[in-house]
C-alpha cells in the first residue's frame, strides 16, 4: 500500500480492479437531477469563464475525466489552448485572465478547498466586486455543481479519453 501526503492510501486509478457503482445506472433519479442542475448552473455567465471554473475545480479535485472533458470543451468552444493550459497557474499568468476571471478562479479555489480556510472575506469581496449579485449567485451555484460532478467522477473512477466535445 502506498501512502500519500495525507497518510491515506494512494492508488493508481488506472490499475484498480475494484468495480465502482455507476450512478447513472443505479441512482438514475439522482443522476438526472444532477444533469438538470448542470444545465442551469452556468446560466447568464460567460461560457469561457464557466469553462475556466470547471477546469480549475477539476484540477483541484483531481478528476481526470472532468478535466479532460472541460479542457476539450473550452478549446472546442473557442478558448485558446494556451489559456486552458495556464489555468492551474492563473496567478502567475496575469495577462491571460481578466480581473473577473481571476476573481472567479479565486472563489473557485476557496469554495473547492473550503475545509482549509472556508471562504475568506477578501476572496468573497473580490468576487462581489467583479460580479453583480445575480451573477455572483450563479457563479457560486456553478462552483458547487462542478464540485459535485468531480466527486462523482473521482468516486466512480470515470476514465478520461472517451469524451468528444462535438457530440
Amino acid at each position: 500500500m502506498h501512502l500519500g501526503r495525507s497518510g491515506h492510501s494512494v492508488v493508481d486509478m488506472t490499475t484498480t480492479k475494484l468495480r465502482r457503482v455507476k450512478l447513472a445506472t443505479h441512482a438514475p433519479d439522482f443522476y438526472k437531477a444532477m444533469i438538470a442542475l448542470d444545465a442551469v448552473s452556468a446560466t447568464g455567465l460567460d461560457p469561457k469563464l464557466a469553462h475556466l471554473v470547471r477546469i480549475r475545480a477539476s484540477q483541484l479535485n483531481g478528476c481526470a475525466y472532468c478535466l479532460d472533458m472541460h479542457t476539450l470543451d473550452a478549446v472546442y468552444e473557442g478558448d485558446s489552448a494556451q489559456r486552458v493550459n495556464l489555468v492551474a497557474t492563473w496567478r502567475e499568468a496575469g495577462k491571460f485572465f481578466s480581473e473577473q476571471e481571476r476573481a472567479a478562479l479565486a472563489l473557485t479555489e476557496a469554495i473547492t478547498l473550503i475545509s482549509i480556510d472556508h471562504v475568506p472575506d477578501d476572496v468573497y469581496e473580490l468576487a462581489a466586486g467583479a460580479f453583480d449579485e445575480k451573477d455572483l449567485a450563479q457563479l457560486i451555484g456553478l462552483i458547487i455543481t462542478i464540485n459535485a460532478w468531480t466527486r462523482i467522477g473521482v468516486t466512480g473512477r470515470m476514465e478520461p479519453g472517451h469524451y468528444d466535445p462535438s457530440r
